[in-house]
C-alpha cells in the first residue's frame, strides 16, 4: 500500500528529530531533494536545537530549497529569537539565500552580539547582502570589534573585513594606531590578510603581536 503525501511528510518530520544523526541527515537531505512549504516550520525549528554540524548544514541547504518569500520572513523572526544557535543558523542561511532585502535586519546589535557564533553569523552575512553605498560603515561597525574573542573569532573578523576590500583602509589604519595592542595587532594582522588571501593568519597574527610590541617599547 503506498503512502499518502502527508504520511510521507509526517515520516519525515519525526525522522528530523530522530535520536540518530543519520537519520536526521538523511531526513534533512529529502527535505531539500523533495522541497516543500509544509516543511518550512520543522526545519526552522530544528535549526534552533540541531547539535550536529553536517545535519545543520543539510537543513540550511533544505531551507534553502524553498522559495526566499516564504522563508526570508520566518528567518528575520528568527533573529529576534532568546536561542543563540537560532540567530546563529537564521543568519548563515539568509547569507546563502543572499536576499539584499534583509540587509536591514543586520542590526549593530547582531554584529555585536555577546554569543561568539552568532556575532561570526553576522558578520559573514553582512558582507554578503551589504549594498554597495554601505560598505564603508559596515567596516566601522565590523571594526569596534577588534582585538575580540580567540584566534578563531578573530580571523572570522579579519576574513569578512578583508571581502570588504578598499572600504576597510580609513578603519585599519586606525585601528593600527591604537593604544590597545590586541587591538593593533588585530589590525595588522587583518592588514596583512587583505594583500595576501592566502597568508596563514596564525602567523600573520604572531607577527602582529611582535611588531606590536616593539612599537611600544621604550627607545
Amino acid at each position: 500500500m503506498n503512502s499518502t503525501p502527508g504520511q510521507s511528510v509526517d515520516r519525515l518530520l519525526a525522522a528530523l528529530s530522530a535520536e540518530n544523526a543519520s537519520t536526521r541527515l538523511q531526513a534533512a537531505l529529502a527535505a531539500g531533494t523533495h522541497p516543500g512549504p509544509a516543511l518550512l516550520g520543522a526545519l526552522i525549528d530544528r535549526c534552533a536545537v540541531e547539535p550536529d554540524f553536517f545535519v545543520r548544514d543539510m537543513l540550511t541547504w533544505a531551507l534553502t530549497r524553498l522559495p526566499a518569500e516564504l522563508t526570508v520572513p520566518r528567518l528575520r523572526a528568527e533573529l529576534e529569537s532568546g536561542s543563540a544557535q537560532a540567530r546563529s543558523q537564521a543568519l548563515h542561511t539568509l547569507s546563502k539565500i543572499g536576499d539584499p532585502t534583509v540587509w536591514p535586519a543586520i542590526t549593530p546589535a547582531l554584529l555585536r552580539d555577546p554569543d561568539d557564533d552568532v556575532a561570526r553569523s553576522a558578520w559573514r552575512a553582512a558582507v554578503v547582502l551589504v549594498p554597495d553605498a554601505e560598505r564603508a560603515a559596515l567596516a566601522t561597525e565590523l571594526a569596534t570589534q577588534f582585538g575580540r574573542g580567540d584566534r578563531e573569532v578573530r580571523r572570522s573578523l579579519s576574513r569578512a573585513l578583508a571581502t570588504l576590500g578598499e572600504a576597510i583602509t580609513t578603519v585599519l589604519y586606525r585601528a593600527t594606531s591604537s593604544s590597545d595592542s590586541n587591538v593593533r595587532a588585530h589590525a595588522q594582522a587583518t592588514e596583512q590578510l587583505l594583500r595576501d588571501p592566502d597568508a596563514a593568519f596564525d602567523l600573520d597574527i604572531d607577527a602582529a603581536k611582535r611588531v606590536a610590541a616593539l612599537d611600544g617599547a621604550p627607545c
